[in-house]
């Protein structure tokens, strides 16, 4: 049986590669923004995740007529009253850089206590058929703590500074395969694959 493509929304190699892993075998090729030579970089203006990913899916839907796949994530400090949240990407400013916002990050709670440094991942994704209407839903979330100073050099945007209670580690020293079964983008896409082997 051929696959169907997929369009994923984004110019981010590493989500592009953590999609790619958790959907081969249902979409087949599944391609970047750039891949699928689409130069589109939508403002994220919704006041949520969810909205965020419909407005990537929306822009998308205007090059492409197929399966388009968009996602949001933000990381949510309890200390920080669930902040940067959908502004992680630009926490330290437009178009700032991922040690940009990590040291702002760590600037903005370095009187708090290593305790209540408490955090969390969250990922939203969105399926849909271009503009058809038809559309699935996750989400996935990962909780851990900010540390004081990044370790790892694996990852992107905070894995540096996200730290994993259980397993020890900050989500930038965890392997690929490691991180594709923990992370929030991992959880939001593994359940997104489920709800579309039961329909």
């Amino acid at each position: 049986m051929k696959l169907p493509k997929l369009l994923a929304a984004s110019n981010n190699q590493g989500k592009i590669l953590e999609i790619k892993d958790a959907l081969k075998g249902i979409f087949d090729p599944i391609l970047s923004l750039k891949e699928a030579d689409i130069a589109v970089s939508p403002e994220e203006t919704g006041a949520g995740y969810l909205e965020n990913a419909l407005i990537k899916v929306s822009t998308a839907a205007d090059f492409w007529n197929g399966w388009i796949l968009a996602d949001d994530s933000g990381l949510e400090v309890d200390a920080l009253g669930g902040g940067p949240g959908i502004f992680s990407s630009r926490f330290a400013g437009e178009n700032a850089t991922d040690a940009e916002n990590n040291l702002k990050l760590l600037s903005d709670l370095q009187a708090i206590p290593p305790e209540k440094r408490t955090a969390l991942f969250r990922c939203v994704v969105v399926l849909a058929h271009g503009k058809a209407g038809r559309r699935l839903t996750a989400e996935g979330v990962c909780k851990g703590l900010i540390i004081q100073a990044p370790k790892g050099t694996g990852g992107f945007g905070y894995d540096p500074v996200f730290f994993l209670s259980d397993m020890k580690r900050t989500m930038a020293e965890l392997s690929f395969e490691e991180k594709m079964r923990t992370s929030h983008r991992a959880r939001a896409l593994a359940a997104l694959r489920e709800t579309i082997f039961r329909r």
